[in-house]
C-alpha cells in the first residue's frame, strides 16, 4: 500500500511574526514542519532574541532572518537569501501587526495621525509590501500562497480602535493582492482568528473583554489558549489542497462571526 504523503511535503515557507510559543505563527511553523515543510522565520530588532529562542523549540530549529516589514531593503535582502537558498517560495505567512498605544485601548478620536500611520503601515501596507517583494519567488513555485492573519473587521470592537481600521484595510488589501497576483498562480487569503492569548493580544487594554463574547456566542466553543485550530487552517491554505480559493477570509473563531448578538 502506497504511503500517504503529508500535507506540505517539500514546501518552502517563510513565516513572519514568531515571538514565543504562544504565537499563532509559532504554531503554524510547528504544524508546517510536522507536515513536511522546510521553514525559515523572520524577526526584527529587540524581538529577534525571542524569535531565536522560540526557533530552538521547533521540531527542526530553522534559520531566522532579519526583516523589518517597513523596510524595502530588508525585504529585498530576505528575497535574495531565499532565491539563493531555494530558488522559489511556496508560501509566506504575514503575521505582523503593531499599533502605538494611542491607537488601541480607547481614545479612538484622540490618536494622532502619526501613530495611526504607523499602525496602517506595519499592519496593513506591509502585506502588499511582502506580496511585491516576494512576487517573483512565489511565481516561481508551482502554485503558491500568501496568507495573512486577520481579526474580523466587519464590526467595531471595544478597545480595538485603529487596529480594527488597519485590519479592515488588510482585508481590502488581500482582495487587491488576489487580483494582482492571481495571474502568477499565487493565492492570497486571510485567516480571521478568534481571540487568542498571545503576547500581542495581551498588550491591548481591555483584551480580556473579548473572551466573554466568545464564551457566550461561539457555537463550537472557543479555547483562547489554543492556537492550533488557526495554525491548521493556515497550513491548509498554504498547501495544494485549496487550489481554487483566493481573496477569501476564512474565519476560525468557533463560529462567532456567523452568530448575531444575543442569539444564544
Amino acid at each position: 500500500m502506497k504511503e500517504a504523503s503529508v500535507l506540505l511535503e517539500g514546501k518552502k515557507l517563510l513565516i513572519t511574526g514568531v515571538l514565543d510559543p504562544r504565537s499563532i505563527a509559532f504554531s503554524v511553523a510547528r504544524v508546517a514542519q510536522e507536515q513536511g515543510a522546510e521553514v525559515v522565520l523572520t524577526s526584527f530588532g529587540r524581538a529577534r532574541r525571542l524569535t531565536d529562542r522560540s526557533a530552538s523549540r521547533l521540531p527542526e530549529p530553522p534559520d531566522v532572518l532579519e526583516l523589518d516589514v517597513t523596510s524595502d531593503a530588508d525585504i529585498a535582502a530576505v528575497a535574495k537569501d531565499l532565491e539563493q537558498r531555494w530558488g522559489k517560495v511556496d508560501g509566506v505567512l504575514h503575521a505582523v501587526g503593531f499599533a502605538p498605544s494611542s491607537c488601541i485601548g480607547g481614545g479612538f478620536l484622540d490618536a494622532p495621525w502619526e501613530d495611526v500611520a504607523t499602525a496602517v503601515q506595519v499592519s496593513t501596507y506591509s502585506f502588499a509590501a511582502l506580496g511585491r517583494g516576494f512576487r517573483d519567488l512565489l511565481a516561481a513555485a508551482d502554485g503558491s500562497s500568501l496568507v495573512g492573519l486577520d481579526f474580523d473587521a466587519s464590526v467595531a470592537w471595544p478597545t480595538y480602535d485603529w487596529m480594527g481600521v488597519a485590519k479592515a484595510g488588510l482585508e481590502a488589501t488581500s482582495r487587491y493582492l488576489a487580483r494582482e497576483l492571481g495571474p502568477l498562480g499565487v493565492k492570497v487569503n486571510l485567516v480571521a482568528a478568534g481571540p487568542l492569548q498571545t503576547v500581542a493580544a495581551k498588550s491591548i487594554d481591555g483584551f480580556g473583554g473579548f473572551e466573554p463574547i466568545w464564551q457566550e456566542r461561539a457555537p463550537l466553543g472557543w479555547d483562547s489558549s489554543d492556537p492550533e485550530p488557526v495554525a491548521r487552517t493556515v497550513c491548509a491554505l498554504l498547501s495544494d489542497w485549496t487550489p481554487g480559493i483566493t481573496g477569501e477570509i476564512v474565519h476560525v473563531d468557533g463560529g462567532v462571526h456567523a452568530i448575531g448578538a444575543g442569539s444564544r
